[in-house]
């Protein structure tokens, strides 16, 4: 039998240096997965409340709690919520948020979860191990739903045809299955560096733990708890996830009020809410090649200004 590889934090040294942590400050972990970032930001001096909304995820991290002395606060929910959650706890200002954006390693290991097509499980997908499934889905959605959400979360231009195989081959309830009826509508070859099912997966995971809505959302929410000063570091693995934080960065820092002769300077809109962003970060080929996961990663960080969130008035 095979066992999986452990955990192995993405970026941790650039993520830890973005959030240039003081002994005593109150940071967010927003995606606890099997709690990497927290226990770093730990031993550098931190308290840090946790978020993951995975079941599995609260309760194997409950011996990372116990280890962390009362410096680790695991709470059972999305990130988006943050600012929600904290203030239940009489937190309403933190000094660092980060954010490990899309599926864990554990979730993609455990076949039993319906995440990967690298073994045969549960077409299930779903994070909170709650609410539709993706075997619910995909025998049930209309084929150009489907096809739709293959597009728009997978960028997979062939998504009409992929559809079209998924309802022809209903009922389906295996990620083999699925895996099998992709590449068969679409021609996979042996020994391709891609496996063509690879898109599909991703899309229907997107679409149903509705993760580039919770991004957005969290985002907004960091912004919020985020005091002058504090600092938020959010690790992206593809186009979809990075682009929206590069947009948001952009649009928070003032990046895209700057003036020019074609498009004067308009000093009407709010306040920057945070500086300029640093230079994304991306892996090295040494970490690469330790944690292959890490090639997709991206970086991205930023200071909060002093100035209020944008939508709660100036």
């Amino acid at each position: 039998m095979t066992v999986a590889a452990p955990h192995v934090p993405v970026l941790l040294d650039e993520v830890i240096d973005a959030l240039a942590i003081a002994p005593g400050e109150t940071h967010v972990d927003g995606t606890f997965g099997a709690g990497g970032y927290s226990s770093a930001m730990v031993e550098r001096g931190a308290k840090v409340f946790a978020f993951d909304r995975d079941p599995d995820a609260i309760r194997e991290g409950q011996a990372v709690v116990a280890a962390k002395g009362g410096d680790l606060t695991l709470i059972e929910g999305c990130f988006s919520d943050m600012e929600r959650l904290l203030a239940e706890r009489g937190v309403t200002a933190v000094s660092g948020v980060t954010l490990d954006i899309g599926v864990s390693s554990m979730q993609l290991d455990r076949a039993d979860r319906g995440f990967s097509f690298q073994s045969d499980g549960p077409l299930d997908m779903r994070m909170s191990q709650s609410g539709e499934s993706a075997a619910d889905f995909l025998n049930t959605a209309a084929e150009q739903d489907i096809a739709d959400v293959i597009y728009q979360y997978g960028e997979e231009h062939r998504s009409r045809r992929i559809a079209r195989a998924i309802v022809e081959a209903r009922p389906l309830t295996r990620t083999a299955e699925l895996a099998a009826v992709v590449r068969k509508a679409v021609g996979h070859h042996p020994g391709e560096k891609k496996d063509p099912a690879t898109r599909t997966f991703q899309a229907i995971r997107i679409y149903l733990n509705r993760e580039l809505e919770e991004l957005e959302r969290g985002l907004e929410a960091a912004e919020a708890v985020l005091q002058p000063g504090g600092r938020l570091a959010v690790v992206t693995f593809h186009s979809l996830e990075d682009r929206i934080v590069k947009r948001f960065l952009r649009s928070r820092s003032g990046g895209e009020g700057a003036g020019s002769r074609h498009r004067p300077l308009n000093d009407d809109g709010p306040a920057p809410t945070f500086k300029k962003p640093a230079k994304a970060v991306r892996a090295g080929e040494r970490e690469i090649s330790a944690n292959p996961r890490a090639r997709s990663a991206t970086l991205r960080s930023a200071v909060r200004s002093s100035a209020k969130p944008w939508g709660t008035g100036q």
